[in-house]
């Protein structure tokens, strides 16, 4: 008995009930397509189509030449509408077989050159990214990145753009969603003045991210009125509202005067700064005081510089947090020196000595970067 029985008034034939269609049991057509791409970028001059179907995984499948030629040709337009430059190459001399390679020169991406400044971006961007699933290959790209861009310079820009947030927790999400659909929301809240855990009802305005910790801004329906929950204070799940539209936002909600005392209290450090570097810095100073810094008054850019400090400029800079800030300024680190306050001093020389620790050759590092 035939494999393929015909029946001549059904036409062509049919595959026996023992014998599945190459599709169910040959390579899928995206691994046959990518496979395609490798062995025509790697090969030394060109593949002709015997080769092809002789050495590419999933050509093998095709059950004749006329198969395996449709199947070729299928695959090369395909390839070619999602812009891969597959080009044909003329056998030569007596040779009428032609072969194929992809061209390599218009395929390839071309050097990645981002200034200091995108990198940053880059970095701040990768910081949203940082969960489960994507943090290994954000790592690695990063530190291709880094290696492709400014050196020294690239380094400040992440380390002056990239935000000093902690992670927001579980309730975020849900928060976010309760937001933008305006649905009510309640959860167990810790009072940060007496630890004790009480069930929140809010109609949730805002989120916002403020002093190194995430915050909810909304309207707490027991106290009649407007409040702040940070979220790392949310204990347990976050109960979301069935009702979408549940309640209308104010038209003006102040979240940096509703979260103004939640940062701390306005206070000035004074750095010391390699020329060039720590922009993100420098685009934060405020004039320092003529006379403070050994230029006997003379104001302007004068009034920035000092040279007790081996040329560095001497920057004052407002910052609200120690901690956030001390995490920013110990990232630039041996490119600034803190001055004053002492408290930030001593935070940031904390933070490079335990950076030091985790390479024992760069022990030194730490001390001389706040030792000027």
């Amino acid at each position: 008995m035939p494999a393929n029985p015909v029946d001549p008034a059904s036409g062509p034939p049919v595959a026996a009930p023992s014998d599945p269609a190459p599709s169910s049991r040959g390579t899928p057509p995206a691994e046959r397509l990518l496979n395609l791409v490798i062995a025509l970028v790697n090969t030394s001059a060109s593949m002709t189509k015997q080769q092809v179907r002789a050495g590419v995984a999933g050509y093998g499948d095709a059950p004749s030449t006329e198969a395996f030629e449709r199947m070729f040709e299928r695959d090369k337009d395909t390839l070619r509408a999602l812009g891969i430059p597959i080009v044909t190459v003329d056998g030569g001399g007596h040779s009428d077989e032609v072969g194929y390679r992809i061209d390599n020169d218009a395929y390839a991406l071309g050097a990645v050159d981002l200034t200091p400044a995108e990198l940053g971006v880059v970095a701040l961007a990768a910081q949203l990214w940082s969960d489960k699933t994507l943090r290994t290959d954000m790592s690695r790209a990063m530190t291709k990145l880094r290696a492709a861009g400014a050196g020294e310079v690239a380094g400040d820009a992440v380390a002056g753009l990239a935000p000093r947030v902690r992670a927001a927790g579980d309730a975020y999400v849900p928060l976010l969603e309760a937001v933008s659909e305006r649905r009510d929301v309640s959860f167990r809240y810790r009072a940060a003045s007496t630890g004790q855990e009480l069930t929140r009802h809010v109609e949730p305005w805002r989120i916002a991210a403020r002093g190194s910790g995430w915050y909810l801004v909304g309207f707490d329906r027991a106290r009649g009125a407007a409040r702040v929950f940070r979220l790392s204070r949310i204990a347990g799940k976050v109960r979301v509202g069935s009702q979408a539209g549940a309640f209308d936002v104010p038209d003006e909600v102040d979240v940096d005067a509703m979260l103004g005392e939640r940062v701390g209290v306005p206070q000035r450090a004074r750095l010391a700064v390699v020329p060039e570097r720590a922009q993100a810095l420098r685009a934060r100073a405020v004039p320092v005081a003529d006379g403070d810094d050994g230029s006997h008054g003379n104001g302007g850019q004068d009034a920035r510089r000092a040279g007790r400090h081996d040329g560095r400029d001497l920057l004052e800079v407002q910052f609200r947090s120690l901690s956030a800030f001390a995490d920013e300024v110990a990232g630039y680190g041996p490119a600034v020196v803190v001055l004053a306050p002492p408290q930030l001093r001593a935070d940031v020389l904390r933070r490079l000595e335990a950076a030091a620790g985790l390479d024992a050759g760069d022990a030194g590092t730490a001390r001389e970067a706040t030792d000027g």
